[in-house]
């Protein structure tokens, strides 16, 4: 395998696209005009990711999976074995990363295909859940933010059985959002938003019961 094959290459969209439908700073609930548009393989590629964490002409495609249970929130700490640097020891509410190439699939869209893949390399869930789409998530101010895009699902498990399959996930638990919201200065950027834009309101569970 030579060293250009090597390299993962990643799912992107021009960030002029995802201008064009609409940009936003921070959460964006309106979700069906964005995943409409910026999964579409007319307009998604892979490239390398060494080149696009560092090029803020494209933006990778990163689903952000939440998981619940009975209110509380499944959360964790990014241990110094987690990949990006720039996020070690932060909290974290999410669990996610990059779709591949890897991924590609006939029957799937690779972000499913990818979003699966993530879920079970990153945790071992042993309940059953149901799980919806309530949100997007983009941040142009911090230099992770500006070349990724986020796409944040909630899960909701019927008991607490998720755990750790990485060793880059330490100090993980369920937790209630008043407890998230007593540490919010610990968690990734990503994390903050999505604790403003869904449990920061008392009726904040309420706001996104309705959202497909």
């Amino acid at each position: 395998m030579s060293e250009k094959t090597a390299v993962e290459q990643v799912l992107v969209v021009p960030t002029l696209l995802f201008h064009e439908v609409g940009h936003f700073q921070g959460f964006m609930p309106n979700t069906e005009p964005y995943m409409k548009t910026l999964l579409d393989p007319m307009h998604t590629s892979y490239r390398p990711r060494d080149e696009m964490e560092q090029d803020t002409s494209y933006k990778q495609l990163i689903p952000y999976c939440i998981f619940m249970c009975e209110g509380q929130v499944f959360n964790y700490r990014r241990g110094t074995a987690q990949g990006e640097a720039r996020l070690h020891s932060k909290r974290s509410v999410g669990v996610g990363g990059h779709i591949s190439t890897l991924d590609e699939n006939e029957s799937e869209h690779a972000y499913i295909v990818g979003m699966r893949r993530e879920i079970d390399e990153e945790i071992d869930i042993q309940a059953e859940y149901t799980q919806r789409l309530v949100g997007l998530i983009n941040d142009d101010v911090t230099e992770v933010g500006k070349v990724h895009l986020g796409i944040v699902h909630i899960f909701e498990v019927n008991k607490p059985q998720v755990s750790p399959k990485e060793a880059s996930m330490i100090e993980t638990g369920f937790t209630s959002p008043a407890e998230l919201l007593e540490q919010y200065d610990q968690f990734e950027t990503w994390s903050q938003i999505c604790i403003d834009a869904l449990f920061r309101d008392q009726s904040g569970e309420n706001s996104i019961a309705g959202v497909v």
